[in-house]
């Protein structure tokens, strides 16, 4: 958790294969689940989100040996609010494509 904009964006270059201003938002988290970075190309330079938990931990599910895989929007916003999405069902919706 010690990296900053260019250690984070070459992580994300070199060990996950990613184009880090592709506009996707890359996840951090450290192995205590106690501290979160976000880091997300917004156009014209980068943005980092960075927060630490005083009670509590993030996690996610379905990572389990894999460095990384791809997260929703609403599974994002799950993780920052401590919200398990485990064991939910998706409800179907009507999806443009």
């Amino acid at each position: 958790m010690r990296n900053g904009f260019d250690g984070l964006a070459g992580i994300v270059r070199n060990a996950l294969g990613h184009n880090p201003v592709s506009g996707s938002v890359f996840i951090f988290i450290n192995r205590k689940g106690t501290h979160i970075k976000l880091l997300y190309w917004d156009g014209d330079g980068f943005a980092l989100y960075y927060k630490r938990l005083e009670r509590g931990r993030y996690t996610i599910e379905g990572t389990s040996g894999k460095l990384s895989r791809p997260v929703t929007r609403e599974e994002l916003m799950m993780i920052l609010e401590g919200l398990s999405f485990k064991d939910l069902q998706r409800k179907k919706r009507y999806k443009k494509m």
